[in-house]
């Protein structure tokens, strides 16, 4: 391990860097936050695809290292901070965490993010988010029906459910009817209480307009 603090490149309200960000404070990692505004489009610059070729963010550098996507990064802040962890001992809970974070990750947030939304168009972008995430949570509810405790998967948190709290916020911004997902409204509430999660919070980072506090 080196010294050198750990670099989060982020933008207040990236669902991916905002699942790193709750890692990171719940781990009690301390880091730099560079922000990177996706409006302007910072993202594709010259400079930071260096960094993230793909121009999205987060990136990380940590331990001399970029590290680019977001469940990459939570697997390895996982194994190299083991203290208070993200996944769970049991083969199979584990296998539950990350069933929950593909299905947010890879079949929800990919197809209502900004690109997907400005190929869509401003006219059809609020119908097009509330469909696929409404969708996706008809699933999400289900899977939770089976695994939940006081979160994702049981009673303690995990990657499931750093995945799951930006994931509702969006599904907010997009006037989902949450009152048709219970479990993950509950869970939800919980969550919102954690102190990972509040640290994590896209009011609270420092590229946050006052605007959007």
């Amino acid at each position: 391990m080196t010294s050198s603090k750990p670099v989060l490149y982020s933008y207040f309200r990236s669902s991916c860097s905002w699942r790193v960000r709750i890692v990171l404070a719940h781990k009690g990692i301390e880091y730099d936050y560079k922000p990177i505004h996706l409006l302007k489009q910072e993202q594709i610059s010259d400079e930071y695809k260096v960094l993230n070729p793909m121009g999205q963010v987060p990136a990380l550098i940590i331990n001399g290292n970029t590290l680019t996507q977001s469940i990459s990064i939570m697997e390895y802040l996982e194994e190299c901070f083991p203290e208070k962890p993200i996944l769970p001992k049991d083969p199979l809970q584990r296998a539950k965490v990350r069933e929950v974070c593909e299905v947010i990750a890879s079949g929800i947030q990919p197809i209502q993010n900004l690109s997907v939304l400005q190929k869509v168009g401003d006219e059809k972008k609020m119908e097009w988010g509330n469909f696929w995430i409404e969708k996706g949570f008809v699933a999400l509810e289900q899977l939770l029906s089976k695994c939940a405790g006081k979160f994702c998967v049981g009673d303690d948190i995990s990657m499931a459910d750093c995945c799951l709290v930006p994931q509702v916020f969006n599904a907010n911004r997009f006037k989902v009817d949450m009152s048709a997902f219970p479990i993950i409204t509950r869970v939800h509430e919980a969550l919102t209480l954690v102190d990972a999660c509040k640290a994590a919070h896209p009011s609270n980072q420092p590229d946050c307009p006052e605007d959007a506090k």
